[in-house]
Protein backbone atom coordinates (compact mmCIF):
# COMPACT_ATOMS: atom_id res chain seq x y z
CA UNK A 1 0.00 0.00 0.00
CA UNK A 2 1.34 3.57 -0.85
CA UNK A 3 1.24 6.58 0.98
CA UNK A 4 -2.25 7.66 -0.22
CA UNK A 5 -3.81 4.46 0.88
CA UNK A 6 -4.07 2.92 -2.55
CA UNK A 7 -2.62 -0.49 -3.47
CA UNK A 8 0.72 0.20 -5.45
CA UNK A 9 -1.22 -2.30 -8.40
CA UNK A 10 -4.82 -1.35 -8.09
CA UNK A 11 -5.69 -0.51 -11.37
CA UNK A 12 -7.37 2.37 -12.40
CA UNK A 13 -10.36 3.37 -14.95
CA UNK A 14 -12.42 0.27 -14.03
CA UNK A 15 -15.69 -0.51 -16.19
CA UNK A 16 -17.71 2.17 -13.91
CA UNK A 17 -15.21 5.09 -14.36
CA UNK A 18 -14.27 3.96 -17.78
CA UNK A 19 -17.98 3.63 -19.05
CA UNK A 20 -18.68 7.17 -17.42
CA UNK A 21 -15.41 9.11 -18.71
CA UNK A 22 -16.58 7.78 -22.33
CA UNK A 23 -19.98 9.00 -21.66
CA UNK A 24 -19.67 12.27 -20.24
CA UNK A 25 -15.42 13.53 -20.70
CA UNK A 26 -14.93 12.62 -24.70
CA UNK A 27 -14.91 16.78 -25.16
CA UNK A 28 -10.99 16.54 -24.87
CA UNK A 29 -10.54 14.39 -27.97
CA UNK A 30 -12.87 16.66 -30.02
CA UNK A 31 -10.90 19.69 -28.97
CA UNK A 32 -7.53 18.04 -29.68
CA UNK A 33 -8.72 16.17 -33.09
CA UNK A 34 -8.56 19.09 -35.80
CA UNK A 35 -4.92 19.79 -35.15
CA UNK A 36 -3.85 16.06 -34.53
CA UNK A 37 -5.29 15.27 -37.78
CA UNK A 38 -3.75 18.22 -39.52
CA UNK A 39 -0.54 16.82 -38.04
CA UNK A 40 -0.74 13.73 -38.86
CA UNK A 41 -2.00 14.14 -42.53
CA UNK A 42 1.30 13.00 -44.62
CA UNK A 43 1.38 9.93 -42.73
CA UNK A 44 -1.90 8.77 -43.58
CA UNK A 45 -1.28 9.98 -46.71
CA UNK A 46 1.40 7.42 -47.36
CA UNK A 47 -0.60 4.86 -45.80
CA UNK A 48 1.87 4.83 -42.41
CA UNK A 49 0.92 3.50 -39.17
CA UNK A 50 -0.44 5.44 -35.96
CA UNK A 51 0.13 3.75 -32.51
CA UNK A 52 -1.85 5.57 -30.29
CA UNK A 53 -1.19 5.91 -26.61
CA UNK A 54 -3.34 5.43 -23.68
CA UNK A 55 -6.79 5.73 -26.24
CA UNK A 56 -9.07 4.96 -23.52
CA UNK A 57 -12.67 4.41 -25.01
CA UNK A 58 -11.35 5.32 -28.46
CA UNK A 59 -12.91 9.23 -28.71
CA UNK A 60 -9.43 10.05 -30.74
CA UNK A 61 -9.32 6.86 -32.31
CA UNK A 62 -12.64 7.41 -33.76
CA UNK A 63 -11.21 10.29 -35.51
CA UNK A 64 -8.07 8.72 -36.35
CA UNK A 65 -9.73 5.63 -38.16
CA UNK A 66 -12.56 8.20 -39.98
CA UNK A 67 -9.73 9.82 -41.42
CA UNK A 68 -8.54 7.16 -43.09
CA UNK A 69 -5.27 6.23 -40.74
CA UNK A 70 -4.18 3.06 -39.54
CA UNK A 71 -4.43 2.70 -36.23
CA UNK A 72 -2.94 0.62 -33.32
CA UNK A 73 -4.85 1.26 -30.36
CA UNK A 74 -3.89 0.77 -26.78
CA UNK A 75 -4.15 1.12 -22.95
CA UNK A 76 -3.21 -0.18 -19.72
CA UNK A 77 -7.02 -0.21 -18.55
CA UNK A 78 -9.01 -3.44 -19.84
CA UNK A 79 -12.36 -1.59 -19.19
CA UNK A 80 -11.10 1.00 -21.87
CA UNK A 81 -9.97 -1.51 -24.71
CA UNK A 82 -12.97 -3.10 -23.97
CA UNK A 83 -14.88 -0.20 -25.09
CA UNK A 84 -12.79 1.05 -27.73
CA UNK A 85 -12.91 -2.34 -29.08
CA UNK A 86 -16.92 -2.32 -29.64
CA UNK A 87 -16.39 2.13 -30.29
CA UNK A 88 -13.82 1.53 -33.14
CA UNK A 89 -13.82 -2.46 -34.60
CA UNK A 90 -12.23 -0.51 -37.42
CA UNK A 91 -9.00 0.03 -35.62
CA UNK A 92 -6.13 -1.88 -37.24
CA UNK A 93 -5.28 -2.96 -33.49
CA UNK A 94 -6.71 -2.40 -29.92
CA UNK A 95 -4.47 -3.97 -27.13
CA UNK A 96 -2.64 -3.79 -23.99
CA UNK A 97 0.22 -1.67 -23.70
CA UNK A 98 1.34 -0.59 -19.92
CA UNK A 99 4.25 2.23 -20.29
CA UNK A 100 7.53 2.02 -19.90
CA UNK A 101 8.26 -1.46 -20.09
CA UNK A 102 6.11 -3.63 -22.70
CA UNK A 103 7.62 -3.53 -26.17
CA UNK A 104 6.22 -0.75 -28.27
CA UNK A 105 4.83 -1.81 -31.74
CA UNK A 106 6.17 -0.12 -34.92
CA UNK A 107 4.34 2.54 -36.13
CA UNK A 108 5.22 5.91 -38.56
CA UNK A 109 4.16 8.06 -35.66
CA UNK A 110 2.83 7.79 -32.16
CA UNK A 111 -0.23 10.00 -30.53
CA UNK A 112 -1.69 10.09 -27.01
CA UNK A 113 -3.92 12.82 -25.93
CA UNK A 114 -5.30 13.19 -22.04
CA UNK A 115 -1.68 13.20 -20.64
CA UNK A 116 -1.77 8.87 -19.99
CA UNK A 117 2.23 9.57 -19.53
CA UNK A 118 1.81 11.49 -16.11
CA UNK A 119 -0.53 8.41 -14.79
CA UNK A 120 2.83 6.74 -14.52
CA UNK A 121 4.09 6.89 -11.06
CA UNK A 122 7.46 8.82 -11.25
CA UNK A 123 9.30 11.32 -13.27
CA UNK A 124 11.77 8.81 -13.95
CA UNK A 125 9.41 6.30 -15.58
CA UNK A 126 7.74 9.44 -17.64
CA UNK A 127 11.15 10.16 -18.89
CA UNK A 128 11.61 6.05 -19.09
CA UNK A 129 8.81 6.35 -21.70
CA UNK A 130 9.52 9.12 -23.64
CA UNK A 131 12.84 7.53 -24.70
CA UNK A 132 11.23 4.34 -25.66
CA UNK A 133 8.44 5.89 -27.82
CA UNK A 134 11.07 8.25 -29.03
CA UNK A 135 13.62 5.26 -30.07
CA UNK A 136 10.65 2.83 -31.32
CA UNK A 137 10.01 5.49 -34.02
CA UNK A 138 11.88 5.55 -37.33
CA UNK A 139 13.53 8.57 -39.18
CA UNK A 140 10.75 10.93 -40.25
CA UNK A 141 8.34 8.95 -37.71
CA UNK A 142 5.78 11.66 -35.61
CA UNK A 143 5.78 12.36 -31.66
CA UNK A 144 2.24 14.52 -30.72
CA UNK A 145 1.52 14.23 -26.99
CA UNK A 146 0.02 16.17 -24.17
CA UNK A 147 1.85 16.50 -21.03
CA UNK A 148 0.38 17.84 -17.42
CA UNK A 149 3.21 20.66 -16.88
CA UNK A 150 4.21 21.88 -13.32
CA UNK A 151 1.34 25.03 -13.79
CA UNK A 152 -1.23 22.07 -14.21
CA UNK A 153 -1.11 22.17 -10.27
CA UNK A 154 0.02 25.87 -9.54
CA UNK A 155 -2.94 27.41 -11.43
CA UNK A 156 -5.27 24.53 -9.29
CA UNK A 157 -4.26 24.69 -5.66
CA UNK A 158 -7.30 24.44 -3.67
CA UNK A 159 -9.54 23.12 -6.39
CA UNK A 160 -13.20 23.36 -4.93
CA UNK A 161 -14.55 19.32 -5.83
CA UNK A 162 -16.04 18.34 -9.20
CA UNK A 163 -19.18 16.77 -9.30
CA UNK A 164 -21.09 15.99 -12.68
CA UNK A 165 -24.68 13.97 -13.24
CA UNK A 166 -25.54 12.08 -16.46
CA UNK A 167 -28.87 9.99 -17.18
CA UNK A 168 -27.62 6.89 -15.51
CA UNK A 169 -24.42 7.92 -13.37
CA UNK A 170 -22.88 10.31 -11.08
CA UNK A 171 -19.33 11.40 -10.36
CA UNK A 172 -17.94 13.02 -7.91
CA UNK A 173 -13.81 14.47 -7.71
CA UNK A 174 -12.02 15.72 -4.64
CA UNK A 175 -8.61 17.25 -5.22
CA UNK A 176 -5.06 16.26 -3.71
CA UNK A 177 -1.69 18.34 -3.80
CA UNK A 178 0.87 16.10 -2.28
CA UNK A 179 3.78 18.02 -3.78
CA UNK A 180 4.20 20.69 -6.16
CA UNK A 181 5.23 17.64 -8.96
CA UNK A 182 1.83 15.97 -8.23
CA UNK A 183 -1.95 16.26 -8.76
CA UNK A 184 -4.50 13.38 -7.45
CA UNK A 185 -7.77 13.06 -7.81
CA UNK A 186 -10.00 11.01 -5.24
CA UNK A 187 -12.83 9.84 -7.39
CA UNK A 188 -16.43 7.97 -6.25
CA UNK A 189 -18.84 7.29 -9.32
CA UNK A 190 -22.51 5.50 -9.25
CA UNK A 191 -23.76 3.98 -12.05
CA UNK A 192 -27.22 2.93 -12.07
CA UNK A 193 -27.60 -1.17 -12.19
CA UNK A 194 -30.55 -3.01 -13.97
CA UNK A 195 -32.77 -2.97 -11.06
CA UNK A 196 -32.76 0.28 -10.51
CA UNK A 197 -30.12 0.99 -7.42
CA UNK A 198 -26.78 2.87 -7.72
CA UNK A 199 -23.41 1.21 -7.28
CA UNK A 200 -20.45 2.73 -5.98
CA UNK A 201 -17.27 2.74 -6.53
CA UNK A 202 -14.02 4.45 -5.66
CA UNK A 203 -10.67 4.88 -7.42
CA UNK A 204 -7.64 7.16 -6.34
CA UNK A 205 -5.45 8.35 -9.45
CA UNK A 206 -2.00 9.77 -8.93
CA UNK A 207 -0.61 12.43 -11.71
CA UNK A 208 3.10 13.08 -12.11
CA UNK A 209 3.41 16.35 -13.07
CA UNK A 210 6.58 17.76 -15.38
CA UNK A 211 8.71 20.96 -16.29
CA UNK A 212 7.90 19.97 -19.83
CA UNK A 213 10.67 23.00 -20.54
CA UNK A 214 13.03 19.57 -20.47
CA UNK A 215 11.49 17.31 -22.62
CA UNK A 216 12.67 19.12 -25.61
CA UNK A 217 16.19 18.19 -24.54
CA UNK A 218 15.58 14.68 -23.44
CA UNK A 219 13.93 13.76 -26.83
CA UNK A 220 16.85 15.50 -28.64
CA UNK A 221 19.24 12.50 -27.06
CA UNK A 222 17.18 10.47 -28.72
CA UNK A 223 16.78 11.89 -32.32
CA UNK A 224 13.88 14.21 -31.73
CA UNK A 225 13.37 17.90 -32.55
CA UNK A 226 10.97 18.85 -30.55
CA UNK A 227 9.02 21.91 -29.59
CA UNK A 228 6.29 22.26 -26.77
CA UNK A 229 3.38 24.93 -27.18
CA UNK A 230 -0.40 24.72 -26.19
CA UNK A 231 -2.03 23.52 -28.82
CA UNK A 232 -1.79 21.04 -31.25
CA UNK A 233 -0.55 23.60 -34.03
CA UNK A 234 -4.69 24.97 -33.53
CA UNK A 235 -4.73 28.51 -32.00
CA UNK A 236 -8.81 27.92 -32.19
CA UNK A 237 -8.56 24.66 -30.15
CA UNK A 238 -6.21 25.73 -27.26
CA UNK A 239 -6.04 23.39 -25.01
CA UNK A 240 -6.41 24.06 -20.97
CA UNK A 241 -3.77 25.88 -18.93
CA UNK A 242 -1.29 23.69 -17.33
CA UNK A 243 -1.64 20.95 -20.29
CA UNK A 244 1.19 21.23 -22.80
CA UNK A 245 1.94 20.05 -26.17
CA UNK A 246 4.88 17.87 -27.54
CA UNK A 247 5.32 17.67 -31.21
CA UNK A 248 8.38 16.15 -32.52
CA UNK A 249 9.93 14.76 -35.77
CA UNK A 250 12.68 12.01 -35.84
CA UNK A 251 15.75 13.19 -37.38
CA UNK A 252 17.78 10.17 -36.13
CA UNK A 253 20.08 12.77 -35.06
CA UNK A 254 21.24 12.74 -31.38
CA UNK A 255 21.25 16.85 -30.25
CA UNK A 256 25.12 18.42 -30.64
CA UNK A 257 27.59 16.66 -27.97
CA UNK A 258 24.87 13.97 -26.89
CA UNK A 259 25.45 10.46 -27.13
Amino acid sequence: MDDDGRMDNEPIYRADLAYIHDQGYGFHAEICAPGVLALLEPVRVRGGVILEVGCGSGALTRHLVAAGHRVIATDASPAMLDLARAAVPEAEEIRPLVLPDDPIPAADAIVGIGHPLNYLPSLDAIHTALAALADALPVGGLLVLDLCDLEWGALRQGAAPHARVGDDWAIVTRFHQPAPDRFDREITTFVRTDDGHYRRADEYHRNVLVDTTTIPDLLARHGIQTTVGTSFDDPEHPLPRGLRTIIGRKTGRPAPGRP
